[in-house]
């Protein structure tokens, strides 16, 4: 019986998918982006080896800061505008987890190494961005290798009003609404949401859950929400979930952060959405009762 148990769970998450290691933006300014992260409670705690890349981290979340330029192809470049970049995904195996999307047709993403780096695999996602698949993240960090310790600065800032990484939005293109969901339930074994099961202030698209149940994404359409356009595709925002939206509302203002304020979009128990940062960075905030 313990035998038949760990199948049907490793049938149903393949990957051994455990939530989001990191999300990474590409900039050409990255200290302006730097401040808006400060704004939402993320610390600079460790800087990259050899590139210009930064390490923010609050609670269990880690977000990248990249301003090198990557002679890779198809990579997304930095930019006036902050753009995410990359989704990387805690995973039981990356190798593992790595070969079996790409049996099951996703497009390998090469990768470039320097020496004392770690080759992280890496698929591409929606527009320019990668999907990288992270093993170590328990005991050891892909940080111990690749990154440097900001000295004074405390590696482990608390999560701001019980913040945790809740999901991505993503914008996809006219009629690719049943491509994407085919491309996260058959790569990754994302589970497609009744209509009816919605998060936050924006009950738009489509919703898929993880299969460890950790975070969701949320695909959005052109012409359907805050700054789509036609025929774009990228990863447009993150989302955090807290277990009090107006709780963390009052905390994230009295650190300068602004929201939205008109029509359907205002501020309510069930969500809310930042004003639009840098040409284009911007943060939702869902009520969601897990914590980290």
């Amino acid at each position: 019986m313990p035998h038949n148990r760990e199948a049907i769970a490793d049938g149903a998450n393949p990957l051994g998918l455990d939530g989001i290691e990191y999300i990474e933006y590409a900039t050409c300014k990255p200290q302006a982006l730097g401040q808006v992260l400060e704004m939402m409670g993320f610390r600079p705690i460790a800087r990259h080896r050899s590139r210009e890349v930064t390490l923010y981290h609050q609670g269990r979340m880690n977000i990248i800061v990249n301003a090198h330029v990557s002679a890779l192809p198809r990579a997304a470049q930095p930019a006036e505008t902050p753009a995410i970049s990359a989704l990387a995904l805690r995973v039981r195996s990356a190798a593992a987890a790595y070969r079996h999307v790409v049996e099951q047709g996703a497009w390998a993403a090469p990768t470039r190494v320097e020496v004392m780096e770690l080759n992280i695999p890496a698929i591409h996602g929606a527009g320019d961005s990668r999907i990288y698949f992270v093993d170590r993240y328990q005991d050891f960090s892909i940080y111990d290798v690749d990154f440097i310790l900001i000295p004074t600065v405390d590696p482990y800032p608390p999560a701001l009003a019980g913040m945790r990484f809740f999901g991505v939005v993503q914008y996809i293109g006219t009629d690719r609404m049943e491509d994407w969901t085919e491309f996260y339930t058959r790569l990754f074994a994302f589970q497609l949401l009744p209509d009816n099961e919605r998060f936050g202030i924006l009950p738009k698209g489509r919703v898929l859950r993880s299969p460890c149940g950790s975070f969701y994404l949320q695909l959005i359409g052109p012409d359907s929400d805050i700054g789509a356009v036609e025929g774009a595709e990228l990863l447009q925002r993150v989302s955090f979930g807290v277990p009090d939206v107006p709780d963390a509302v009052a905390a994230l203002r009295a650190r300068g952060v602004s929201f939205v304020s008109a029509g359907d979009n205002q501020t309510n128990a069930r969500g809310a959405l930042t004003q639009i940062y840098l040409g284009g960075v911007m943060f939702e905030i869902v009520r969601n009762e897990r914590r980290s």
